[in-house]
Protein backbone atom coordinates (compact mmCIF):
# COMPACT_ATOMS: atom_id res chain seq x y z
CA UNK A 1 0.00 0.00 0.00
CA UNK A 2 2.94 2.37 1.18
CA UNK A 3 4.61 1.47 -2.40
CA UNK A 4 1.54 2.26 -4.73
CA UNK A 5 0.85 5.74 -1.95
CA UNK A 6 4.23 6.92 -3.40
CA UNK A 7 4.04 5.78 -7.25
CA UNK A 8 0.75 7.31 -7.45
CA UNK A 9 0.28 10.89 -8.19
CA UNK A 10 -1.36 12.89 -5.70
CA UNK A 11 -4.52 14.29 -7.11
CA UNK A 12 -3.89 17.45 -5.03
CA UNK A 13 -1.02 18.20 -6.04
CA UNK A 14 -2.08 17.90 -10.22
CA UNK A 15 -4.62 19.72 -9.40
CA UNK A 16 -3.04 22.54 -7.68
CA UNK A 17 -0.06 22.91 -9.80
CA UNK A 18 -2.52 22.52 -13.30
CA UNK A 19 -4.76 25.01 -12.44
CA UNK A 20 -2.01 27.76 -11.02
CA UNK A 21 -0.37 27.34 -14.35
CA UNK A 22 -3.94 27.76 -16.26
CA UNK A 23 -3.99 30.84 -14.30
CA UNK A 24 -0.68 32.06 -15.04
CA UNK A 25 -1.13 31.31 -19.16
CA UNK A 26 -4.56 32.87 -19.03
CA UNK A 27 -2.93 35.99 -17.06
CA UNK A 28 0.11 35.85 -19.67
CA UNK A 29 -2.49 35.74 -22.85
CA UNK A 30 -4.76 38.86 -21.75
CA UNK A 31 -1.73 40.76 -21.58
CA UNK A 32 -0.22 39.75 -24.65
CA UNK A 33 -3.53 39.94 -26.59
CA UNK A 34 -4.52 43.61 -25.52
CA UNK A 35 -0.51 44.81 -26.03
CA UNK A 36 -1.36 43.40 -29.69
CA UNK A 37 -4.29 45.06 -29.80
CA UNK A 38 -2.77 47.90 -28.82
CA UNK A 39 -0.13 47.19 -31.89
CA UNK A 40 -2.85 46.85 -34.06
CA UNK A 41 -4.81 50.40 -33.11
CA UNK A 42 -1.59 52.62 -31.64
CA UNK A 43 1.02 54.32 -34.29
CA UNK A 44 3.92 51.77 -35.58
CA UNK A 45 6.32 54.48 -34.15
CA UNK A 46 5.59 53.40 -30.35
CA UNK A 47 8.94 50.81 -30.51
CA UNK A 48 11.00 53.79 -31.74
CA UNK A 49 9.58 56.50 -29.31
CA UNK A 50 11.84 55.35 -26.42
CA UNK A 51 15.00 54.91 -28.41
CA UNK A 52 14.45 58.27 -29.77
CA UNK A 53 14.16 60.33 -26.87
CA UNK A 54 17.25 58.70 -25.68
CA UNK A 55 19.02 59.80 -28.92
CA UNK A 56 18.06 63.29 -28.66
CA UNK A 57 18.84 63.87 -24.71
CA UNK A 58 22.30 62.76 -25.98
CA UNK A 59 22.04 65.30 -29.67
CA UNK A 60 20.14 67.92 -28.69
CA UNK A 61 22.43 71.03 -27.82
CA UNK A 62 22.47 74.82 -28.80
CA UNK A 63 25.56 76.46 -30.19
CA UNK A 64 26.97 79.44 -29.35
CA UNK A 65 24.97 81.77 -30.41
CA UNK A 66 21.99 80.06 -28.44
CA UNK A 67 20.51 78.24 -31.41
CA UNK A 68 19.03 74.56 -31.21
CA UNK A 69 21.41 72.08 -32.58
CA UNK A 70 21.24 68.14 -33.79
CA UNK A 71 24.63 67.09 -32.44
CA UNK A 72 26.12 63.16 -34.28
CA UNK A 73 25.97 61.67 -31.17
CA UNK A 74 26.85 57.57 -30.87
CA UNK A 75 23.63 56.89 -29.32
CA UNK A 76 22.22 59.03 -32.96
CA UNK A 77 24.63 57.55 -34.84
CA UNK A 78 23.35 53.74 -33.27
CA UNK A 79 20.00 54.42 -33.54
CA UNK A 80 20.58 55.67 -37.23
CA UNK A 81 22.16 52.41 -38.59
CA UNK A 82 19.13 50.46 -37.11
CA UNK A 83 16.73 52.74 -38.51
CA UNK A 84 18.04 53.53 -42.19
CA UNK A 85 15.31 55.99 -43.27
CA UNK A 86 14.93 57.40 -39.30
CA UNK A 87 13.76 61.41 -39.92
CA UNK A 88 12.42 64.13 -37.03
CA UNK A 89 11.83 67.33 -36.67
CA UNK A 90 12.32 69.14 -33.04
CA UNK A 91 10.50 72.33 -32.35
CA UNK A 92 10.43 74.04 -29.07
CA UNK A 93 7.26 76.41 -27.51
CA UNK A 94 8.67 78.95 -28.13
CA UNK A 95 8.97 77.98 -32.27
CA UNK A 96 12.68 77.52 -32.31
CA UNK A 97 13.31 74.44 -35.34
CA UNK A 98 15.73 72.08 -36.07
CA UNK A 99 15.23 68.81 -38.52
CA UNK A 100 17.26 65.47 -38.90
CA UNK A 101 16.91 63.30 -41.94
CA UNK A 102 14.63 63.67 -44.66
CA UNK A 103 11.28 64.95 -43.83
CA UNK A 104 8.31 63.51 -46.32
CA UNK A 105 6.74 66.58 -48.48
CA UNK A 106 3.27 66.02 -46.79
CA UNK A 107 4.96 66.41 -43.61
CA UNK A 108 6.77 69.70 -44.68
CA UNK A 109 4.13 71.63 -44.14
CA UNK A 110 2.47 70.47 -40.57
CA UNK A 111 6.23 71.41 -39.30
CA UNK A 112 5.88 74.78 -38.77
CA UNK A 113 2.46 73.54 -36.49
CA UNK A 114 4.58 71.22 -34.40
CA UNK A 115 5.71 73.16 -31.56
CA UNK A 116 1.89 73.56 -31.10
CA UNK A 117 1.34 69.33 -30.67
CA UNK A 118 1.86 67.71 -27.60
CA UNK A 119 0.73 64.37 -28.95
CA UNK A 120 -0.37 62.58 -32.34
CA UNK A 121 -0.69 59.46 -34.42
CA UNK A 122 -0.35 61.12 -38.49
CA UNK A 123 -1.17 58.25 -41.28
CA UNK A 124 -3.06 58.28 -44.06
CA UNK A 125 -1.67 61.30 -46.00
CA UNK A 126 -2.31 61.79 -49.29
CA UNK A 127 1.21 60.64 -51.66
CA UNK A 128 2.72 58.44 -48.97
CA UNK A 129 2.56 55.75 -46.74
CA UNK A 130 4.53 57.46 -44.51
CA UNK A 131 3.81 56.85 -40.60
CA UNK A 132 4.47 60.26 -38.67
CA UNK A 133 3.85 60.39 -34.95
CA UNK A 134 4.27 63.36 -32.93
CA UNK A 135 5.66 63.67 -28.82
CA UNK A 136 6.33 65.47 -25.68
CA UNK A 137 10.42 65.14 -25.21
CA UNK A 138 11.85 66.37 -22.00
CA UNK A 139 15.60 66.55 -21.78
CA UNK A 140 18.31 68.80 -20.05
CA UNK A 141 17.53 71.28 -22.37
CA UNK A 142 13.75 71.81 -21.62
CA UNK A 143 10.78 70.71 -23.52
CA UNK A 144 10.66 69.77 -27.23
CA UNK A 145 8.13 68.69 -29.23
CA UNK A 146 9.52 66.03 -32.05
CA UNK A 147 7.45 64.73 -34.97
CA UNK A 148 9.23 61.80 -36.45
CA UNK A 149 9.07 58.55 -38.93
CA UNK A 150 11.57 56.33 -40.21
CA UNK A 151 11.20 52.42 -40.24
CA UNK A 152 8.44 52.04 -38.42
CA UNK A 153 7.75 48.06 -37.06
CA UNK A 154 4.98 46.30 -35.28
CA UNK A 155 7.09 44.09 -33.37
CA UNK A 156 9.06 46.64 -32.01
CA UNK A 157 5.69 48.60 -31.00
CA UNK A 158 4.89 45.34 -29.47
CA UNK A 159 7.54 44.75 -27.55
CA UNK A 160 7.33 49.17 -26.01
CA UNK A 161 3.90 48.48 -25.63
CA UNK A 162 4.75 45.16 -23.35
CA UNK A 163 7.66 47.49 -22.12
CA UNK A 164 5.22 50.43 -20.93
CA UNK A 165 2.22 48.64 -19.70
CA UNK A 166 4.27 47.26 -17.25
CA UNK A 167 3.39 49.00 -14.19
CA UNK A 168 0.25 47.82 -14.52
CA UNK A 169 0.63 43.89 -14.91
CA UNK A 170 3.74 43.61 -13.00
CA UNK A 171 1.43 44.76 -9.51
CA UNK A 172 -1.74 42.45 -10.85
CA UNK A 173 1.13 39.39 -11.12
CA UNK A 174 2.74 40.58 -8.05
CA UNK A 175 -0.70 40.11 -5.94
CA UNK A 176 -1.94 37.91 -8.02
CA UNK A 177 0.40 34.88 -8.35
CA UNK A 178 1.04 34.34 -4.54
CA UNK A 179 -2.57 34.50 -3.99
CA UNK A 180 -3.25 32.13 -6.91
CA UNK A 181 -0.57 29.56 -5.05
CA UNK A 182 -2.15 29.89 -2.25
CA UNK A 183 -5.55 29.93 -2.49
CA UNK A 184 -6.05 27.34 -5.06
CA UNK A 185 -3.78 24.34 -2.97
CA UNK A 186 -6.84 25.02 -0.24
CA UNK A 187 -9.54 25.41 -2.87
CA UNK A 188 -8.53 21.93 -3.86
CA UNK A 189 -7.95 20.63 -0.27
CA UNK A 190 -11.54 21.46 0.96
CA UNK A 191 -12.85 20.12 -2.75
CA UNK A 192 -10.93 16.76 -2.04
CA UNK A 193 -11.83 17.17 1.52
CA UNK A 194 -14.53 14.41 0.85
CA UNK A 195 -12.47 11.96 -0.86
CA UNK A 196 -10.52 11.85 2.16
CA UNK A 197 -13.00 11.24 4.50
CA UNK A 198 -14.20 8.55 2.66
CA UNK A 199 -10.80 7.08 2.21
CA UNK A 200 -10.87 7.36 5.85
CA UNK A 201 -13.69 5.40 6.43
CA UNK A 202 -13.30 2.78 3.92
CA UNK A 203 -9.60 1.77 5.90
CA UNK A 204 -12.00 1.27 8.92
CA UNK A 205 -14.12 -1.37 7.62
CA UNK A 206 -14.03 -4.61 8.89
CA UNK A 207 -14.62 -7.78 6.97
CA UNK A 208 -15.91 -9.56 10.05
CA UNK A 209 -18.68 -6.09 11.00
CA UNK A 210 -21.31 -5.86 8.11
CA UNK A 211 -23.46 -3.42 7.13
CA UNK A 212 -20.78 -0.98 7.20
CA UNK A 213 -21.43 1.31 4.05
CA UNK A 214 -19.42 3.92 2.95
CA UNK A 215 -21.71 7.54 3.15
CA UNK A 216 -22.74 9.29 -0.29
CA UNK A 217 -23.76 12.52 1.11
CA UNK A 218 -21.45 15.52 0.79
CA UNK A 219 -18.88 14.17 -1.45
CA UNK A 220 -17.94 15.68 -5.70
CA UNK A 221 -20.32 14.14 -7.76
CA UNK A 222 -17.41 12.62 -10.08
CA UNK A 223 -16.84 10.41 -6.88
CA UNK A 224 -20.50 9.14 -6.22
CA UNK A 225 -20.36 6.73 -8.36
CA UNK A 226 -17.24 5.22 -7.32
CA UNK A 227 -18.42 4.96 -4.01
CA UNK A 228 -21.80 3.76 -4.95
CA UNK A 229 -20.14 0.86 -6.37
CA UNK A 230 -17.73 0.25 -3.75
CA UNK A 231 -20.78 -0.18 -1.44
CA UNK A 232 -22.27 -2.51 -4.06
CA UNK A 233 -19.55 -4.54 -4.00
CA UNK A 234 -19.53 -4.44 0.14
CA UNK A 235 -23.10 -6.06 -0.02
CA UNK A 236 -22.17 -8.93 -2.45
CA UNK A 237 -19.02 -9.39 -0.55
CA UNK A 238 -20.99 -9.52 3.01
CA UNK A 239 -24.01 -11.89 1.00
CA UNK A 240 -21.64 -14.52 0.43
CA UNK A 241 -19.83 -14.29 3.78
CA UNK A 242 -22.59 -14.97 5.18
CA UNK A 243 -23.75 -18.10 2.38
CA UNK A 244 -20.39 -18.91 3.67
CA UNK A 245 -20.70 -18.90 6.96
CA UNK A 246 -24.55 -20.16 7.64
CA UNK A 247 -22.65 -23.52 5.71
CA UNK A 248 -19.92 -23.78 8.21
CA UNK A 249 -22.26 -23.61 11.10
CA UNK A 250 -24.94 -26.01 9.53
CA UNK A 251 -21.92 -28.11 8.73
CA UNK A 252 -20.36 -27.92 12.43
CA UNK A 253 -23.76 -28.51 13.74
CA UNK A 254 -24.01 -31.69 11.30
CA UNK A 255 -21.17 -32.98 12.53
CA UNK A 256 -22.11 -33.43 16.46
CA UNK A 257 -24.78 -35.73 15.89
CA UNK A 258 -21.99 -38.62 13.91
CA UNK A 259 -19.52 -37.59 16.59
CA UNK A 260 -21.79 -38.67 19.11
CA UNK A 261 -22.65 -41.88 17.85
CA UNK A 262 -19.28 -42.78 17.06
CA UNK A 263 -18.46 -41.89 20.71
CA UNK A 264 -20.94 -43.76 22.06
CA UNK A 265 -19.79 -46.62 19.75
CA UNK A 266 -16.54 -46.18 20.85
CA UNK A 267 -17.20 -46.45 24.12
CA UNK A 268 -19.57 -50.05 23.63
CA UNK A 269 -16.02 -51.45 22.66
CA UNK A 270 -13.76 -53.63 25.11
CA UNK A 271 -10.98 -51.72 26.32
CA UNK A 272 -7.50 -51.54 24.99
CA UNK A 273 -4.78 -49.49 23.13
CA UNK A 274 -7.64 -49.38 19.83
CA UNK A 275 -10.28 -48.20 21.65
CA UNK A 276 -8.26 -45.05 23.24
CA UNK A 277 -6.62 -44.18 19.94
CA UNK A 278 -10.42 -43.96 18.89
CA UNK A 279 -11.28 -42.22 21.93
CA UNK A 280 -8.97 -39.68 21.58
CA UNK A 281 -9.63 -38.92 17.53
CA UNK A 282 -13.24 -38.55 18.17
CA UNK A 283 -12.56 -35.84 21.14
CA UNK A 284 -9.77 -34.34 18.56
CA UNK A 285 -12.79 -34.10 15.71
CA UNK A 286 -15.45 -32.90 18.34
CA UNK A 287 -12.94 -30.23 19.81
CA UNK A 288 -12.79 -29.43 16.39
CA UNK A 289 -16.26 -28.60 15.49
CA UNK A 290 -16.81 -27.02 18.56
CA UNK A 291 -13.83 -24.74 17.55
CA UNK A 292 -15.24 -24.07 14.20
CA UNK A 293 -18.63 -23.23 15.79
CA UNK A 294 -17.28 -20.86 17.92
CA UNK A 295 -15.38 -19.31 15.06
CA UNK A 296 -18.40 -18.17 13.29
CA UNK A 297 -20.69 -17.93 16.21
CA UNK A 298 -18.11 -15.31 17.39
CA UNK A 299 -18.56 -12.95 14.47
CA UNK A 300 -22.17 -12.52 15.78
CA UNK A 301 -21.15 -11.60 19.73
CA UNK A 302 -23.48 -9.02 20.70
CA UNK A 303 -22.75 -9.26 24.49
CA UNK A 304 -19.51 -6.93 24.58
CA UNK A 305 -20.99 -4.64 26.91
CA UNK A 306 -21.59 -6.97 29.95
CA UNK A 307 -19.72 -6.41 32.76
CA UNK A 308 -16.87 -9.21 33.86
CA UNK A 309 -14.55 -10.09 36.63
CA UNK A 310 -10.79 -11.01 34.25
CA UNK A 311 -9.37 -12.78 37.59
CA UNK A 312 -12.83 -14.74 38.28
CA UNK A 313 -12.75 -15.90 34.54
CA UNK A 314 -9.16 -17.00 34.60
CA UNK A 315 -9.38 -18.56 37.60
CA UNK A 316 -12.89 -20.79 36.84
CA UNK A 317 -10.73 -21.55 33.73
CA UNK A 318 -7.57 -22.78 35.52
CA UNK A 319 -9.87 -25.05 37.70
CA UNK A 320 -12.11 -26.47 34.81
CA UNK A 321 -9.08 -27.86 32.68
CA UNK A 322 -6.48 -28.22 35.64
CA UNK A 323 -7.61 -32.30 35.57
CA UNK A 324 -6.83 -32.42 31.88
CA UNK A 325 -3.38 -30.26 32.45
CA UNK A 326 -2.35 -33.12 35.40
CA UNK A 327 -3.74 -36.09 33.25
CA UNK A 328 -1.06 -35.02 30.72
CA UNK A 329 1.85 -34.51 33.11
CA UNK A 330 1.59 -30.68 33.89
CA UNK A 331 1.14 -28.94 36.80
CA UNK A 332 -1.00 -25.52 36.69
CA UNK A 333 -0.70 -22.33 38.90
CA UNK A 334 -3.27 -19.29 38.79
CA UNK A 335 -1.56 -16.09 39.95
CA UNK A 336 -3.29 -12.67 39.90
CA UNK A 337 -1.92 -9.03 41.02
CA UNK A 338 -5.27 -8.01 41.99
CA UNK A 339 -8.30 -10.00 43.86
CA UNK A 340 -10.57 -8.14 40.81
CA UNK A 341 -10.56 -6.43 37.67
CA UNK A 342 -13.61 -5.71 36.21
CA UNK A 343 -14.19 -4.43 32.63
CA UNK A 344 -16.86 -4.40 30.29
CA UNK A 345 -17.04 -7.44 27.34
CA UNK A 346 -18.44 -10.73 26.40
CA UNK A 347 -19.33 -13.45 29.56
CA UNK A 348 -19.34 -16.59 26.70
CA UNK A 349 -16.22 -15.02 24.45
CA UNK A 350 -13.18 -14.39 27.18
CA UNK A 351 -13.94 -17.89 28.47
CA UNK A 352 -13.62 -19.39 25.25
CA UNK A 353 -10.19 -17.17 24.63
CA UNK A 354 -8.41 -18.58 28.07
CA UNK A 355 -9.96 -21.55 27.59
CA UNK A 356 -8.32 -22.20 24.08
CA UNK A 357 -5.00 -20.57 25.04
CA UNK A 358 -4.96 -23.14 28.33
CA UNK A 359 -5.83 -25.59 25.64
CA UNK A 360 -2.94 -24.66 23.33
CA UNK A 361 -0.24 -24.81 26.11
CA UNK A 362 -1.64 -28.09 27.19
CA UNK A 363 -1.14 -29.60 23.64
CA UNK A 364 2.46 -27.56 22.93
CA UNK A 365 3.68 -27.50 25.94
CA UNK A 366 5.57 -31.16 25.81
CA UNK A 367 3.91 -33.12 28.60
CA UNK A 368 5.61 -31.66 31.73
CA UNK A 369 6.88 -28.52 33.71
CA UNK A 370 4.41 -26.11 34.54
CA UNK A 371 1.46 -24.11 33.17
CA UNK A 372 0.96 -20.43 34.85
CA UNK A 373 -2.39 -18.58 34.37
CA UNK A 374 -1.91 -15.13 35.50
CA UNK A 375 -3.81 -11.54 35.51
CA UNK A 376 -2.40 -8.07 35.83
CA UNK A 377 -3.98 -4.97 35.41
CA UNK A 378 -2.45 -2.11 33.53
CA UNK A 379 -2.45 1.76 33.81
CA UNK A 380 -4.42 1.95 30.75
CA UNK A 381 -7.75 0.68 33.03
CA UNK A 382 -6.95 -2.30 31.18
CA UNK A 383 -6.28 -5.65 31.78
CA UNK A 384 -3.96 -8.69 31.01
CA UNK A 385 -4.27 -12.22 31.08
CA UNK A 386 -1.10 -14.15 30.73
CA UNK A 387 -0.75 -17.98 29.92
CA UNK A 388 2.57 -19.58 30.22
CA UNK A 389 4.40 -23.14 29.40
CA UNK A 390 7.95 -24.46 29.73
CA UNK A 391 7.75 -26.24 26.83
CA UNK A 392 10.19 -26.07 23.67
CA UNK A 393 8.74 -23.28 22.60
CA UNK A 394 7.64 -22.00 19.03
CA UNK A 395 10.11 -21.20 16.16
CA UNK A 396 10.57 -17.54 15.25
CA UNK A 397 9.06 -17.99 11.91
CA UNK A 398 5.72 -19.50 12.82
CA UNK A 399 5.16 -17.19 15.56
CA UNK A 400 2.99 -14.80 13.90
CA UNK A 401 1.48 -17.89 11.90
CA UNK A 402 -0.16 -19.22 14.64
CA UNK A 403 -2.81 -17.17 14.85
CA UNK A 404 -3.66 -17.65 11.63
CA UNK A 405 -7.20 -19.83 10.52
CA UNK A 406 -6.25 -23.79 10.80
CA UNK A 407 -2.42 -22.83 10.87
CA UNK A 408 -0.40 -26.32 12.39
CA UNK A 409 3.18 -25.77 13.46
CA UNK A 410 3.39 -29.31 12.84
CA UNK A 411 1.15 -31.29 10.42
CA UNK A 412 0.26 -33.80 13.32
CA UNK A 413 -0.10 -31.66 15.77
CA UNK A 414 -3.40 -31.64 17.78
CA UNK A 415 -6.16 -29.66 17.04
CA UNK A 416 -7.23 -27.72 14.03
CA UNK A 417 -5.21 -24.93 14.28
CA UNK A 418 -8.41 -22.60 14.69
CA UNK A 419 -7.43 -22.26 18.47
CA UNK A 420 -5.23 -19.16 18.45
CA UNK A 421 -6.96 -17.50 15.58
CA UNK A 422 -9.97 -17.44 17.61
CA UNK A 423 -8.38 -15.96 20.89
CA UNK A 424 -7.07 -13.19 18.49
CA UNK A 425 -10.88 -12.52 16.76
CA UNK A 426 -12.15 -12.57 20.28
CA UNK A 427 -9.56 -9.88 21.55
CA UNK A 428 -10.15 -7.74 18.23
CA UNK A 429 -14.01 -7.48 19.15
CA UNK A 430 -12.88 -5.98 22.78
CA UNK A 431 -10.13 -3.71 21.29
CA UNK A 432 -7.50 -5.53 22.47
CA UNK A 433 -4.82 -7.50 20.82
CA UNK A 434 -2.65 -10.84 21.51
CA UNK A 435 1.14 -11.21 21.48
CA UNK A 436 3.35 -13.87 21.90
CA UNK A 437 6.79 -14.41 23.20
CA UNK A 438 8.21 -17.81 22.89
CA UNK A 439 11.91 -19.68 23.23
CA UNK A 440 13.86 -22.49 24.42
CA UNK A 441 12.35 -21.93 27.72
CA UNK A 442 8.92 -21.70 27.18
CA UNK A 443 5.69 -19.84 25.31
CA UNK A 444 4.03 -16.67 27.12
CA UNK A 445 0.68 -15.97 25.37
CA UNK A 446 -1.01 -12.61 26.42
CA UNK A 447 -4.13 -10.97 25.85
CA UNK A 448 -4.13 -7.27 26.08
CA UNK A 449 -7.41 -5.46 26.98
CA UNK A 450 -7.96 -2.13 26.60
Amino acid sequence: MREATKSNPSLWWTLSWQLSIVFVAVVATVIIGLCIYATSILSPNEGMQVQLTAALEEALTRDSQGRIVIADSPRLRSFKAENNRLWFFVATPSGETASYGVIPAPYMDLARYVYLIKDADIRGASGTTEVASIDRVDTAEGEYRVMYGGNASRSSAFLAILGKTYLIYTPLLAIALPGVFLTIPRVVARALAGVKDIASKASEIEPRRQGARLPVDGIPTEIAPLVIAFNGTLERLENEFKKRQRFLLDAAHELRTPIAIMQTRIDGMPDGRERQRLLDDVARLAQAAEQLLDFERNDQAADLDEMVDLVEIAQMTVADLAPLAIAAGYQISFQSEVKSLKRKGSPSALPRAVSNLVRNAIDHGGNSGMITVSVSGSPSGGGRITVADEGPGIPAEHRELVFEPFYRVTPKSRGAGLGLSLVKQIAANHGGEVSIESGADGTRVMIELA
